[in-house]
């Protein structure tokens, strides 16, 4: 009894002995993270000036069109093989880290990081309409796997500094590190601690240090000489958040349903179409193209009829579903942002007839932004935040979770997944033959919420997964080595020791079993 009291001791002192080893290594993380997200961010930038201007050419010279298409339909199938050869930088590259840290997903990071960097810049020189954030929260994931990986001495510090990683790589590619730091916490891990926000701050403030050396100290959407919304204009909020979650639902339809319809074609000609769709918005609506930066730069500042918006807004979402679907490597955030802010523009333009001064048009904008992010996404605190940093300014905050909410509600009202969990689930039915999991070993802490099952129970009383053990639980500032008479509190955080040799599902029957029931 005592050998077993002295070794949970052990385990417990090493635990909590990870907080500042979490902060020097969250450090190298965020370094690594940072200079491969802003490199990444360099060249696709260069990728899409450089298809707005091959198509600029071919609308003068429509004969260079043959050549182009021929390059499209090589380029693609070469893609398809880099797909192929390493499926966990396709798409996204959210899912894959989210699938990393819940799931036990095994990441070879060299692979990733060759195939996203290949990939991602090809697709960019065709225009694809396809974001870098989702790329670049992978691309740090994997950059601090490479950086701390052989400094890590437990799987449970492996997976906080790979969550680390990918808060490190939104920061560097949207400069907005407060966003990286809540990202982490509402979308890799699902669930605070104060270790993860530890390992996310130290990565996030570093990486965007990095970005800031090379990109300057303005956010990549400067919105800082938009009005502050006059609360006589709040009832417009409404209206503006259940737009803006129509629009975020619709998108995250649009992305499953062409991501299904391309199954019909072999998986080498995939990219080829999304490229050769590319080449028609190119020619006729080149501010189509790329992630859509510009688009939102147009939105905001109004620049452009009721009719032209919408036609904008048309054609960016079943782009961006036709270029994600297809699998090739590239992300949806910023086309998501595109999206929801040109129907906010839609909605202030609207406004206006109504007899609303035109120059609060940007603030709607920034509202609907973020609202149809929250609704896709599913994460509303992360929406708010990433939209006020980009605002440089506190006072859009109150009528941006405004619509954040609302647009939430509308989503969960339509019952639409999360996208980035829905996209987990086909990745893992479509490659589970093509990708490694395992169950991974070592310690475990989980939070537990109001009204989950083991709440207000002693550690007796609950039917605990076979083969693991509860060796220290975590009550404010107290730390304590539980026996089977201590009783769970709402709140209290429990580390849970898994065997190496465990079978699968441990970490998520640990979780369902913290989660509140009222939780889907």
């Amino acid at each position: 009894m005592k050998t077993a009291k002295t070794r949970i001791y052990r385990i417990l002192s090493s635990f909590n002995g990870l907080k500042w080893s979490l902060a020097v290594k969250g450090i190298l993380a965020g370094f690594a993270a940072g200079l491969l997200a802003v490199f990444y961010r360099m060249g696709i930038e260069y990728g899409t000036k450089f298809a707005i201007s091959a198509y600029s050419v071919m609308r003068a010279r429509p004969l260079l069109i043959l050549p182009w298409s021929a390059a499209a339909v090589g380029i693609g199938m070469f893609v398809a093989w880099l797909v192929k050869l390493e499926p966990m930088a396709s798409g996204s590259g959210i899912p894959q880290v989210e699938g990393v840290v819940l799931f036990g997903l095994k990441m070879k990071w060299y692979t990733i990081l060759a195939v996203r960097y290949v990939g991602g810049i090809l697709c960019s020189l065709f225009g694809l309409s396809l974001g870098r954030e989702g790329p670049s929260i992978q691309i740090g994931a994997a950059a601090s796997q490479a950086a701390t990986g052989k400094l890590c001495k437990t799987s449970i510090e492996e997976d906080y500094l790979i969550t680390g990683g990918a808060a490190a790589g939104l920061a560097a590619a949207f400069n907005a590190p407060l966003s990286g730091m809540v990202f982490a916490l509402e979308e890799v891990q699902r669930s605070f601690s104060p270790l993860i926000l530890v390992s996310a701050t130290a990565a996030s403030l570093t990486s965007d240090c990095v970005s800031k050396y090379f990109f300057g100290l303005r956010p990549v959407l400067d919105f800082t000489a938009i009005p502050q919304l006059p609360i006589r204009l709040y009832l417009w909020l409404i209206v503006l958040g259940v737009v803006s979650g129509l629009i975020g639902s619709l998108m995250n339809k649009s992305l499953l349903f062409f991501q299904k319809l391309y199954s019909i074609l072999p998986q080498r000609f995939r990219p080829c179409a999304a490229l050769l769709i590319a080449l028609p918005c190119g020619l006729f609506l080149p501010q189509t193209l790329g992630s859509g930066q510009d688009l939102i730069k147009l939105a905001e500042g109004a620049g452009a009829t009721v009719s032209m918006l919408v036609l904008f807004l048309v054609v960016k979402l079943v782009f961006t579903s036709t270029s994600f679907g297809s699998g090739v490597p590239g992300g949806i955030f910023m086309p998501i942002l595109a999206v929801g802010t040109l129907s906010g523009s839609v909605v202030g333009c609207i406004a206006v007839y109504f007899g609303m001064p035109a120059r609060f048009i940007p603030a709607f904008a920034v509202c609907a932004m973020a609202g149809a992010l929250s609704a896709s996404v599913k994460a509303p605190v992360t929406s708010i935040l990433l939209t006020t940093e980009m605002a440089g300014t506190l006072v859009h905050l109150l009528p941006v979770a405004a619509c954040s909410f609302i647009a939430l509600l509308v989503s969960d009202m339509l019952k639409v997944e999360p996208i980035y969990e829905a996209l987990l689930g086909r990745f893992i039915v479509s490659n589970g033959k093509k990708v490694e999991g395992h169950e991974k070993g070592g310690l475990m802490e989980c939070p537990v919420e109001p009204g989950s099952a083991i709440a207000n129970f002693p550690i007796s009383k609950v039917d605990w997964p076979h083969g693991m053990l509860v060796v220290g639980l975590r009550r404010g500032a107290q730390e304590l080595i539980p026996d089977g008479n201590t009783r769970i509190r709402p709140g209290d955080y429990i580390v849970v020791l898994i065997p190496q040799d465990s079978k699968d599902g441990i970490r998520d029957s640990v979780r369902t079993l913290c989660r509140s029931k009222e939780q889907p």
